[in-house]
């Protein structure tokens, strides 16, 4: 299996784990790997891209070598899932700057809305094989 959109995320954070499992039940051509940004896999890709290695503020997509963070990650993401959810691509229209503002806003305040856990999401054997890691 071809390992060439990866995304990466906060693997302690209720909302992020939340949002791989709607990735994966949603990802019918299984498309997606996944890491954790606190595996030794997710920091290694943080250090060797010049990224921050603590206090991430968004998820990460790595296709085909390109790096996309915050809404260019989350619009990247959802054009690949299956429909009606790959038509939220449709937000590129609005700039990002507007984009990145509101994704911002939830990010600053997930742990705070969503909950924290003390360690990162185990997945089930047989979503194993989707997580690097």
């Amino acid at each position: 299996m071809k390992k060439d959109k990866i995304i990466f995320f906060d693997g302690v954070c209720n909302l992020c784990n939340s949002t791989v499992q709607f990735i994966i039940e949603n990802d019918s051509q299984n498309k997606f790997h996944f890491s954790s940004l606190q595996s030794n896999f997710g920091q290694k890709f943080l250090e060797e891209n010049n990224l921050k290695t603590e206090n991430f503020d968004s998820i990460i997509l790595l296709e085909n070598n390109e790096i996309y963070q915050k809404s260019d990650a989350a619009i990247k993401i959802a054009s690949h899932l299956d429909s009606p959810y790959n038509y939220l691509k449709l937000f590129s229209i609005l700039p990002k700057f507007i984009r990145d503002f509101f994704y911002s806003i939830v990010a600053k305040n997930r742990y705070r809305i969503f909950g924290k856990k003390e360690s990162c999401w185990i997945p089930t054997a047989e979503l194993r094989s989707k997580f690097l890691e």
